[in-house]
């Protein structure tokens, strides 16, 4: 006895084919009713505002949308056309922000943005005056960011390769587990604060830019730590079975098989980390504060940041202050976009083949 499976017949493919679908304008044609509805609410109801028009003219496109997909082409379509209006609607309402930020610091920034603005500082400029220049703040926060790295994404990566490879859910992995876990919801203010008591005024560690690193490296680890460890899980068993089998002990295994197989996802996640960090404020204020000089030196004395120079010259409220704080916002951001770049390059060529 053999099974055989049903055959379609060439009328039933043809009405399978043959199905209704909506016309490609019909989104454009529902959207304009739902806009005109909108407007005609506002104008006839208590509904106002860009927003409320804006949200209702949505809702009314979705149901229009969905009543007419429902009754030409099927619930399955109607249901799919829902879902795919609502992923898109999502996409945008995520862009939308982004892009008016990005517009915004990027007009307001070019006021004041040059090559002078890149090489000059605000030593002995008055917040009313033009000039200036923000190079001390820019080398205060690579020195900061540089040290902070340094302390954070190794101990991060350790204490993600003991978690994963040698943890094996003990007292002390699931502790190091949960205390990562709450330094990951702390607010970076409270990192500052406890630099702050903890070494200068326990320990008299002077207010500097190491004193700002340690408090990033604290905000670091455990993002650090995170996404190692999820990177590290996604590495196949079998390649470390198959390395135990040759003969290779556990430590070699992890440096030359485990490791160099996760470290495009290692090095993506400390980078996110960096970025995540360097626009920090809070904690710069209570470690070490701001200067109107270039300071070499982050062991010694206040040193400028970026966050910390657009902090203060908004506080100045002069129209040329404010013009400095957008360009030093941009500058910023720039940074940032420069080391999420150099992470993908890295990763890239580090990425095992």
């Amino acid at each position: 006895m053999t099974l055989t499976q049903p055959r379609i017949t060439d009328e039933e493919l043809h009405n399978l084919l043959a199905q209704r679908r909506l016309p490609r304008w019909t989104p454009i044609a529902t959207g304009a009713t739902a806009i005109a509805g909108a407007i005609l609410l506002a104008v006839t109801t208590a509904i106002g505002g860009r927003a409320g028009t804006a949200i209702v003219a949505f809702l009314l496109f979705l149901a229009l949308q969905t009543f007419v997909s429902f009754r030409i082409e099927g619930r399955r379509y109607a249901i799919d056309r829902l879902t795919s209006t609502f992923l898109l609607s999502a996409v945008i309402a995520a862009l939308v922000p982004l892009i008016s930020i990005l517009l915004t610091v990027v007009v307001r920034g070019l006021r004041a943005f040059d090559l002078g603005f890149l090489s000059s500082t605000m030593r002995n400029v008055s917040p009313r005056r033009e000039g200036g220049g923000v190079l001390h703040a820019l080398i205060g926060t690579i020195e900061q960011v540089a040290i902070a790295a340094a302390i954070g994404v190794p101990l991060g990566i350790l204490a993600a390769v003991y978690l994963v490879e040698y943890g094996n859910r003990s007292r002390l992995a699931r502790t190091v587990s949960f205390f990562v876990d709450v330094m990951t919801g702390i607010p970076s203010i409270v990192a500052g604060l406890f630099v702050y008591t903890a070494l200068i005024l326990t320990l008299g560690l002077q207010r500097s830019g190491f004193a700002a690193a340690i408090s990033l490296a604290i905000l670091m680890i455990p993002v650090v730590v995170r996404s190692t460890e999820e990177m590290l899980r996604l590495v196949p068993n079998e390649l470390r079975e198959a390395s135990y089998a040759l003969g290779v002990p556990k430590y070699l295994t992890i440096r030359r098989i485990v490791i160099p197989t996760a470290s495009s996802g290692i090095i993506t996640g400390a980078m996110l980390a960096i970025a995540r960090v360097t626009g920090e404020t809070a904690p710069l204020l209570l470690t070490t504060f701001f200067t109107q000089s270039t300071n070499l030196n982050p062991f010694n004395g206040p040193q400028a940041s970026l966050p910390t120079f657009v902090w203060d010259q908004i506080g100045s409220g002069t129209t040329a202050s404010v013009d400095r704080a957008w360009a030093g916002a941009m500058v910023l951001i720039l940074l940032v976009m420069i080391l999420n770049l150099s992470a993908r390059l890295i990763a890239r060529a580090s990425r095992v083949k």
